[in-house]
């Protein structure tokens, strides 16, 4: 029993030496997210538990709380590519394409134009004249410019919501903006023939469920 309790003995300093390890490392890294010092510290604590487990429950059938498994060195390391010069490797892109489109109906295009009017007003210094806003699109552009550029700048009632649609992609490489003109409406969207859709969601307004639902009362 004298070499099992040593035994013993030594796999808890082993512990107690990767948990000390483990936070220093964690303080080092200052909270940068995927640190490798902190991994490799990590692993180095999960197994030093596991074996520390495992011989406590081989000497008196007693466990700790730690539910932990082994983890493989050598897979931790080519999950952070700590071996010099070898990259990590990842069977996923690195570049994830969203693309939206929601449709509106235009119930009075001066109501529009004079909302849009409005928005650009504000966002125009007091001792300016602003431009009148011309048209249906640029109404629409200025909504989107004077608010966070997000399509929820649309949300208003000058605008009817139709269906729209949003396709998540897989994609090789990021867009290229300046390798479009300016006036090229497909381009910027064209999938590329490597890129892989992930799924779409298809979006149908709220509006037209609640109207059915008051029909039916």
């Amino acid at each position: 029993m004298t070499d099992q309790h040593g035994e013993l003995d030594a796999a808890l300093e082993r512990v107690i030496d990767a948990a000390r390890h483990h936070l220093a490392a964690v303080r080092a890294a200052q909270g940068r997210i995927d640190d490798d010092d902190v991994w490799q510290a990590y692993v180095a604590l999960n197994n030093a538990s596991f074996a520390y487990d495992e011989q406590l429950l081989d000497a008196f059938g007693e466990v700790t709380p730690w539910d932990v498994e082994s983890i493989d060195p050598d897979e931790a390391d080519q999950r952070f590519g700590a071996a010099e010069g070898v990259e990590p490797t990842d069977p996923h892109p690195r570049v994830i394409s969203v693309r939206q489109r929601r449709d509106y109906r235009v119930p009075s295009v001066s109501a529009l134009i004079r909302v849009a009017e409005a928005a650009r007003r504000e966002g125009t210094p007091a001792e300016d004249e602003p431009e009148p806003v011309e048209g249906v699109g640029e109404a629409v552009l200025e909504l989107l410019q004077s608010g966070d550029g997000s399509l929820g700048a649309l949300d208003v009632p000058e605008l009817e919501p139709l269906d729209g649609v949003v396709m998540v992609s897989e994609v090789g490489t990021p867009v290229d903006l300046e390798s479009f003109d300016d006036d090229d409406p497909v381009g910027p969207f064209q999938p590329a023939a490597d890129d892989r859709l992930v799924g779409r969601l298809d979006e149908h307004p709220f509006m037209e469920l609640d109207e059915e639902h008051d029909h039916a009362h």
